[in-house]
């Protein structure tokens, strides 16, 4: 049996596409593994914690190798449950929208936390970064609120392209995706290209 931890990233709950997308995903892939967990993780409603403060102190004393006070390692243990979280899924399916170019800040704030020497990566004696989070697949629903030609991404994509890159540092390689756009070129065509990518996404979930 496999763990699936299903990661949104989206605030705007039935009116996501990515949401939408992701959703059809999980629903199509549980058919054909009904005995398979699946955890439902929402960056929008979660109490993620800052990192700040104590967090960022226990962080360096704990790469210095120095002790913390209770303070400090209350804070940390936040950090940790929620990498441990994280590590213990099988696969991963996240919901992503496209803001500003790039991914939404909940986004962000949880991948700087999962990001942690010793715990997702580590740092060889030679100096060469090796992830630590390795044999899993991931699947991501991408939406985009306008239609970009594989030149403009070159230029503006800073969601798909940072989010494999970030992924992958944490050693995550097999990835599968669909990306859903233009979403903001009118009702009707938002619904035949969710539609769309929703058929893709029900045909990835078979060797998934």
């Amino acid at each position: 049996m496999s763990k699936i931890l299903y990661i949104q990233a989206s605030p705007m709950e039935d009116a996501s596409y990515s949401l939408a997308v992701a959703g059809e995903f999980i629903n199509a892939y549980r058919q054909k593994n009904s005995g398979d967990e699946i955890e439902t993780f929402n960056l929008f409603t979660a109490q993620l914690p800052t990192f700040d403060g104590f967090t960022v102190r226990a962080k360096y004393k704990i790469l210095h190798g120095q002790p913390y006070t209770p303070e400090e390692s209350k804070a940390w243990q936040a950090i940790e449950a929620l990498i441990k979280q994280f590590t213990a899924a099988d696969k991963y399916v996240l919901a992503v929208p496209m803001w500003n170019f790039g991914i939404p800040y909940r986004l962000k704030q949880y991948i700087d936390i999962l990001v942690q020497p010793t715990y997702t990566f580590m740092v060889t004696p030679d100096g060469v970064y090796k992830g630590l989070v390795t044999g899993k697949p991931v699947f991501i629903a991408y939406a985009r609120g306008g239609d970009y030609t594989p030149e403009q991404e070159l230029m503006l994509d800073y969601q798909k392209r940072y989010l494999e890159l970030i992924l992958g540092f944490m050693g995550l390689t097999d990835f599968r995706s669909v990306v859903c756009q233009p979403t903001l070129a009118g009702r009707e065509i938002g619904a035949k290209k969710r539609d769309d990518a929703i058929t893709t996404a029900r045909q990835i979930t078979v060797e998934f």
